[in-house]
């Protein structure tokens, strides 16, 4: 299935978790917040949120500095 992620379309395997998607992009264990249509989805809720054809995804991830 095709999602968007950070605005480019992207495909994804259907039943996809956002834990599968964080997974997959070698994201896990980073700091990062993920909005899907605009709401916020909680790390605690990651396992539980499959994802749909068409759902935007924004995943940004905190870059630590000085």
């Amino acid at each position: 299935m095709q999602i968007i992620l950070n605005g480019n379309p992207t495909e994804i395997p259907n039943g996809t978790d956002m834990a599968g998607l964080i997974d997959r992009l070698e994201l896990t264990g980073r700091r990062l917040a993920v909005e899907v249509n605009e709401e916020l989805v909680p790390r605690s809720r990651f396992r539980e949120h499959r994802l749909a054809p068409s759902d935007r995804v924004e995943i940004i991830h905190a870059v630590g500095g000085g």
